[in-house]
């Protein structure tokens, strides 16, 4: 039996992983496999890859180069 540390992260709740693998049986064995002698650490908040996209994008915004047909003569 192997016995390595093993991670796995999801932003899906277990009951929604069927949706992704297509079969209830092969989620139901899979799971078992994984939560069986684990620690299950659960993580409710904003994403701080989100967080973070979303201030790259407000910059982005704000320091758009003015195009040549936006500029207008004094």
């Amino acid at each position: 039996m192997n016995m390595d540390p093993l991670l796995v992260t999801s932003n899906l709740p277990f009951d929604e992983w069927t949706s992704v693998l297509g079969s209830e049986r092969l989620t139901g064995a899979l799971l078992d496999c994984l939560t069986h002698h684990v620690h299950i650490l659960e993580m409710n908040g904003e994403s701080y890859r989100l967080a973070a996209s979303k201030k790259r994008q407000k910059q982005t915004v704000q320091t758009k180069p003015i195009e040549k047909e936006d500029a207008r003569p004094i």
